[in-house]
């Protein structure tokens, strides 16, 4: 080197300044990224998950893009796909977001998890190595969909068959056999085939109304309902895999798809509704065509290929609990095709609760709006009418301020029998409003418990609040409660009251009845009166 070369790069070529040089930190991080099934580490991600895919079916980028998951909900992807891989669980078919989407998974499964923070580094292009699809597979794929669509087009014609079967004989018994000189059939059944008739009409009515979208719609939106059946059966999947399962009034096929889920061995899906086709549809087009069956028909007219089943699961809860009269149903179902021994009732409890009706709107609403209408009075309007009318209305928590609402029907499906659902029944409830507060009427609501087994007893008057805080599954639909599609039914009191003062214990009974001619519609009936008190008050309200 030339000796008059400048000193200053001279002295940066000395070896002795390299001094310090190695602890400069690289501008790259080095990431390894571990399969989510094994211990098996990558040095890149999209290495990765090729590897998952191949090795474990789980293709994450298919996954994504099906399900259009955003940033989180990849997160929790990823870290409930690990936490089930820890538990020894095999992948569930990840088909909808409900299976990972509760927030504990968006806390990591795994410390210092290198997927989660390259998530967006992932090269979706090497995934798109489609290969040509083998000819045999690809047939019998076609035949598999013709199938389902012939299975779907069979099943509407043999319904079509059978109410044109049923029209016949209907025509038939309408048409009494002819006797000498037209002297009337002493033994002529007339009043019994137009009361069966009116039935008839009334369930036609009551299946057709399920038949459309809106109303399962609003269900299955219901996320404090559907979430609590959802969790229970995730969450206990021991009581659900490997067996046989009834589901009553299968709808859309939701509770039957969780029970699939977690692994039944058979699910028979039961509606008579036109729903079911839909349903069938459905099931298929999740992939559960050979473990779900969907029935159409009355569960007990409708023929199982069984003769008992495991668990018997339902949503049969109508407006203040008993409205349909679906429980019927159930309870026969439950006598006809339940392991006396080991079956289980999902759910397998329920309570009905009253309170009073405090300083409500509702009396604004349907009494005091006809005291002056466009600057008119028309209080003729009201008449007893106005007052008999069970309402179905989202109460305010102010509405109801006992803190001592009353439990005044307990059920415990295992054991329950269809004459208790008609019945009269006492309560008592401390009176907590302040004097000023005027009384309404009463507020009804019933609490849902999900117990585990059928020897289980749910404690006398349990609220679903505690159950909760117990550990247990349960929902309530009282007006505190995060709300419901049931909301709750207000029974307007004919009378204001302002009578009643803080601490006075009002007594009581409340009863049910089935409308006589209207079966699926309830008679309520409820007497109360408070202790000091000379006479007791009495009033029916119809929930129609």
């Amino acid at each position: 080197m030339d000796s008059d070369s400048d000193p200053s790069t001279t002295e940066l070529l000395e070896p002795r300044n390299d001094d310090g040089w190695e602890d400069v930190e690289s501008d790259v991080e080095d990431r390894t990224f571990k399969s989510l099934f094994e211990d098996r580490w990558f040095g890149d991600i999209t290495e990765m998950l090729q590897y998952d895919k191949e090795k474990h079916d789980f293709d994450y980028v298919k996954l994504k893009n099906q399900l259009n998951l955003d940033f989180l909900d990849r997160v929790q992807l990823i870290n409930f796909v690990r936490a089930e891989a820890n538990a020894g669980n095999a992948l569930p078919k990840v088909w909808t977001t409900a299976l990972f989407e509760d927030e504990q998974y968006l806390k990591p499964t795994m410390e210092d998890d290198a997927v989660l923070y390259s998530l967006d580094d992932i090269d979706e292009a090497a995934f798109d190595t489609p290969t040509a699809p083998d000819a045999g597979e690809q047939e019998l794929q076609e035949l598999r969909e013709r199938l389902a669509q012939i299975q779907i087009q069979f099943a509407a014609y043999r319904e079509e068959v059978q109410v044109s079967f049923q029209k016949h004989v209907n025509a038939m018994k309408d048409t009494p056999a002819s006797q000498p000189n037209d002297v009337p059939n002493p033994k002529d059944a007339r009043t019994q085939e137009i009361t069966t008739s009116a039935q008839e009409d009334q369930d036609t009515g009551y299946f057709h109304s399920y038949a459309a979208n809106p109303i399962h719609e609003t269900m299955l939106k219901d996320t404090i309902r559907t979430s609590a059946y959802r969790d229970f059966i995730y969450h206990h999947k021991h009581l659900v895999a490997g067996k046989t399962i009834l589901d009553i009034g299968c709808g859309t096929g939701i509770l039957s798809l969780f029970c699939a889920q977690a692994g039944a061995k058979l699910v028979l899906a039961v509606d008579n509704s036109a729903i079911i086709d839909k349903a069938r549809v459905i099931v298929y087009e999740n992939g559960f065509q050979d473990v779900i069956k969907c029935l159409r028909g009355k569960i007990e007219e409708v023929h199982l290929p069984v003769q008992k089943v495991d668990v018997i699961i339902s949503e049969w809860m109508g407006y203040g609990l008993l409205y349909e009269s679906m429980l019927d149903s159930v309870l026969w179902a439950r006598d006809r095709y339940l392991d006396p021994e080991r079956g289980l009732m999902v759910p397998s409890h329920a309570t009905l609760r009253v309170a009073p009706l405090v300083d409500s709107e509702l009396r604004v609403e349907h009494v005091d709006f006809w005291k002056d209408v466009y600057g008119f009075d028309m209080t003729s309007m009201l008449d007893d009418a106005v007052y008999d009318e069970a309402l179905v209305r989202t109460l305010e928590k102010g509405d109801v301020p006992s803190e001592d609402s009353a439990s005044f029907l307990e059920l415990d499906l295992h054991t329950a029998k269809t004459t208790d659902l008609t019945f009269l029944h006492p309560f008592e409830i401390e009176w907590r409003a302040t004097e000023a507060q005027s009384f309404d009427g009463w507020a009804v609501w019933f609490d849902i418990f999900f117990l585990q087994s059928r020897t289980e007893n749910l404690p006398p008057r349990m609220e679903a609040s505690e159950a909760v805080r117990k550990g247990y599954t349960a929902f309530s639909t009282g007006p505190a409660a995060p709300q419901t599609h049931w909301q709750q039914v207000a029974l307007l009191a004919k009378t204001q009251e302002f009578g009643f003062t803080q601490g006075q214990v009002v007594r009581g009974k409340i009863g049910y009845q089935k409308k006589e001619g209207k079966d699926r519609s309830i008679d309520i009936e409820v007497m109360w009166q408070g202790d000091g008190e000379k006479s007791e008050r009495r009033q029916v309200w119809t929930l129609d």
